[in-house]
This record gives C-alpha cells, structure tokens and sequence, in this order.
C-alpha cells in the first residue's frame, strides 16, 4: 500500500471514486477521505449489507477519525481480506498527502476480486442448474411415462375385475336357479 500510484492508476481510481454516490463533494482526497466515513460508503455502495453507516461520524478531531479506521479495519475489511496498518491509519487520519492513494487502489482491488468471485460463483451455479435440468427433464418425463403405464394398467385391471365380478354374479344367480330348481325337484319328489 505504501507504493506510489502511476498516472494512469490514479485516472483509473479517480474515475472509479467518482462513480460512487458518496455523501459529500471530492474536492481534496487526502481530506475527503481522512476520516473513514467515504472510506465506508464505498464500500456500502458494493456490498450493502457489509456496513452500518451510522456507525462512521464525520469527524474533525484526529482521534475520531481513527476511531472510525479502526472500526473499519475491525468490522469491514476482515470481510475483503483487507487491512490499514495503524501507521497507516495514522498519516491518513492527519490528512498525509498521498498516503490514502494506494490505500484506496489496495480497496478497489479488494472490492473487485470480491465482485468477480461472487460472478463466478452465480455463474458456475447458474451452469450447474443448466446442466442438471436435461438430466432433471429426463428424469421427469421418464416418472410420467410410467405413470401413465401404471395407470394404463390400473384401468384394464379395474375393467377384469368388474367383468370378474359380473362372472360371479351370474355364477351366484345361476347357483340361486339351481337351488330353487333343487328344491323344487326335492319337494316334487317327496313321499305323499
């Protein structure tokens, strides 16, 4: 973080800051920045759920002002992979010309790496449901294609057996006409 920003690395990062809505106006970054409250509305601006802003007041006195770098390095950054050393922390809390520059390219990588790694993440999920849906899609119109077989299948059992049934029926009122009949032949054949 201590290395020098090129020109083309400063364009780069001013172009990135100035996309960001932040609270107040740009006009000294050494300042703007000293005490920690733009530091965390940047990050806000990415990862929402990340920072409670009300917990960074804008400050004026140096103590303050590290009050809120602490909290960041406590709260936030360990969530980046990120850290301000102290000393650090320090010169850019007594506005130090320069020394927020790398500070803010370090957290602009950090913020970056940690966009592209949930992308990644989305987009290999994403493929993995598009690889299981064909399976999943033959998996289903296999399940209905044997429903519709067993239910095919239910249907002509349930034709059988009601012609079974009617069979039995008949049997029965054949077996009742014999009865009578017997009866009848039994009562016919009795001794008067």
């Amino acid at each position: 973080m201590d290395r020098g920003l090129s020109e083309e690395e400063m364009q780069d990062l001013f172009a990135w800051i100035d996309n960001i809505p932040l609270s107040r106006q740009k006009r000294n970054i050494s300042r703007d920045f000293s005490d920690g409250v733009m530091a965390a509305e940047v990050v806000k601006h990415f990862f929402p759920k990340m920072v409670d802003l009300h917990n960074y007041v804008p400050a004026n006195s140096t103590q303050k002002k590290i009050s809120n770098w602490e909290l960041l390095n406590k709260k936030v950054f360990p969530q980046l992979n990120f850290h301000v050393p102290e000393s650090t922390v320090k010169k850019i809390a007594l506005n130090t010309a320069g020394v927020i520059l790398p500070v803010l390219r370090s957290l602009q990588n950090k913020i970056n790496m940690l966009l592209m790694h949930q992308t990644d993440h989305t987009t290999r999920a994403v493929n993995v449901v598009s690889d299981i849906n064909p399976a999943f899609k033959q998996m289903l119109m296999e399940k209905e294609q044997t429903i519709t077989t067993l239910q095919e299948t239910v249907e002509i059992l349930q034709m059988r057996v009601g012609r079974l049934e009617h069979l039995v029926h008949l049997k029965d009122m054949r077996i009742e006409d014999l009865n009578r009949h017997l009866e009848v032949y039994r009562s016919n054949d009795k001794p008067r």
